[in-house]
């Protein structure tokens, strides 16, 4: 049952080309920069994995992160919501220059259709772009004289996440604004890691303050001291 790994090069050694990736975070809240920012070491050296689809709410700040991976060369599409945040010029050149896809989907629907696929639920409605270019092929149903979109859900092979307690068995709390798209995200990838700020023992955490249970958990990286992305992304720290 102890779910811990002994180094962020090991959570990440089995993700392989072409993989579905949600990571967690809401800008730079939540976002697992270690982890990111391991992938992206083991990508410069064994130029695996590559062709990644990437699910995240924004398409990365700066270079670090995410934009790291987009300007690396990492990243095939983008699943997000907001692809021209403040500093988005990795994502910015390589869609101008087609190198990469976009889905863009509505903050709420994206929300929605991670929370459906944990929650086993293929497909749902909502009002949501209907009438607009993104409900372009979808189906579309008539409730109580409203037109709503069918949108379906959203799963991922790995999920890689910030927590900031943990303990050895996988159970999860976030700090603050951190518990965002972070506990949709664990219960909707075949395989979850997380790296977490604390970790403890089993018992350590109040069960009444377990935000994600253990069982949605695969492994845990004890990152004592995380990196925050807007910090990164202000001193123009460049990965």
């Amino acid at each position: 049952m102890d779910k811990t790994l002994p180094s962020l090069a090991a959570a990440v050694a089995n993700i392989p080309d072409g993989a579905q990736i949600m990571i967690g975070g809401f800008g730079g809240s939540g976002a697992p920069i270690e982890l990111i920012h391991a992938l992206i070491d083991r990508y410069r050296e064994t130029g695996s994995p590559r062709d990644l689809i990437v699910i995240n709410n924004n398409a990365g700040n700066g270079s670090i992160g995410i934009a790291a991976m987009i300007k690396a060369g990492m990243v095939a599409k983008m699943i997000c919501s907001f692809p021209r945040s403040s500093n988005a010029e990795a994502f910015n050149e390589k869609y101008l220059a087609g190198e990469i896809e976009l889905e863009l989907v509505p903050q709420g629907t994206l929300a929605e259709r991670i929370r459906a696929a944990g929650a086993g639920i293929p497909a749902f409605y909502t009002p949501t772009s209907y009438g607009t270019e993104l409900a372009e092929g979808k189906p579309v149903e008539e409730f109580d004289g409203k037109m709503y979109v069918q949108e379906r859900w959203l799963r991922a092979d790995i999920a890689l996440l910030k927590a900031e307690t943990g303990d050895t068995m996988g159970n999860l709390t976030y700090r603050l604004a951190a518990r965002n798209f972070n506990p949709l995200m664990a219960m909707a990838a075949d395989r979850t890691i997380v790296q977490v700020s604390t970790l403890g023992k089993p018992g350590t955490i109040d069960p009444e303050t377990v935000v994600t249970p253990g069982i949605f958990v695969d492994g845990l990286v004890h990152v004592p001291d995380p990196q925050q992305e807007e910090v990164l992304v202000r001193t123009e720290v460049v990965y």
